[in-house]
């Protein structure tokens, strides 16, 4: 779907832990999330830590979403 809203012009991206897969069906801004289970989580980390990584994961898609791409191109998840 990421693709389908890219061709009508809305910029997306996507946090998948597949981030082989979404680059090889063309996905252009992807982002690394943390497990299959949880791709947007940590649950190893604790309440108010968990929280921090994932305004941290925001932060990141916000930037991947702010920059400019030829095509797929993969970025990091937050340390």
């Amino acid at each position: 779907m990421a693709k389908e809203m890219e061709r009508a012009g809305i910029p997306t991206v996507l946090i998948t832990s597949l981030t082989a897969v979404a680059l090889k069906v063309g996905a252009n801004r992807v982002l690394e999330g943390r497990r299959f289970s949880h791709p947007c989580g940590n649950p190893a980390l604790g309440g108010d830590d968990e929280r921090k990584w994932r305004v941290a994961l925001l932060r990141a898609g916000l930037r991947a979403l702010a920059t400019p791409v030829a095509g797929p191109t993969l970025f990091e998840q937050p340390a």
